[in-house]
C-alpha cells in the first residue's frame, strides 16, 4: 500500500504537469498576418470595413505630414499611416512601386485610411 504523502506527492505533480500543459496550450495564438487577396483602393473607398486588412499594390506619391502619406493605385488614392519602423531604413519615393499591408480605419464622418503594417518593395535585391 502506498502512503499517504508518496500518493499526495504524486497528485500534486500530475496536477502541476497538467496544469503546466494547460497553460502552455492556453496562451499558444497566432498573431502574425494571414493571408489576404490583394485588393484596388476604389474597392476600399466604395466600400471600407473598419479592421479588416488590405493588400495594395502602387506607389506613395506624397507625405502630408509626419506619418501620413498619399498612396495611388491605378484605381485611385487613399491617405495611408505609415510608421517610421515600417520603412526599415528603406528609402522609397514617389516611383518606386510597393505593396502594403495594412488595416482599414474607418472613422464615422471621416474617408477611411490605411493603418500600414508592413510595407514591401517588389524585385529588391538584398
Amino acid at each position: 500500500m502506498m502512503s499517504k504523502k508518496l500518493v499526495t506527492g504524486l497528485f500534486a505533480a500530475g496536477l502541476s504537469i497538467g496544469m503546466l500543459a494547460v497553460s502552455s496550450t492556453a496562451s499558444a495564438q497566432y498573431i502574425g498576418p494571414t493571408r489576404v487577396a490583394p485588393t484596388t483602393v476604389n474597392k476600399v473607398l466604395k466600400s471600407p470595413v473598419d479592421d479588416q486588412y488590405v493588400l495594395l499594390s502602387g506607389k506613395i506619391t506624397s507625405q502630408i505630414s509626419k506619418d501620413k502619406y498619399t498612396f495611388t493605385d491605378k484605381t485611385g488614392s487613399i491617405v495611408v499611416e505609415i510608421d517610421n519602423k515600417v520603412f526599415a531604413g528603406r528609402q522609397v519615393g514617389p516611383d518606386t512601386q510597393v505593396e502594403i499591408w495594412g488595416k482599414v480605419d474607418k472613422d464615422m464622418f471621416k474617408e477611411p485610411k490605411i493603418d500600414v503594417k508592413r510595407l514591401g518593395i517588389p524585385n529588391q535585391t538584398k
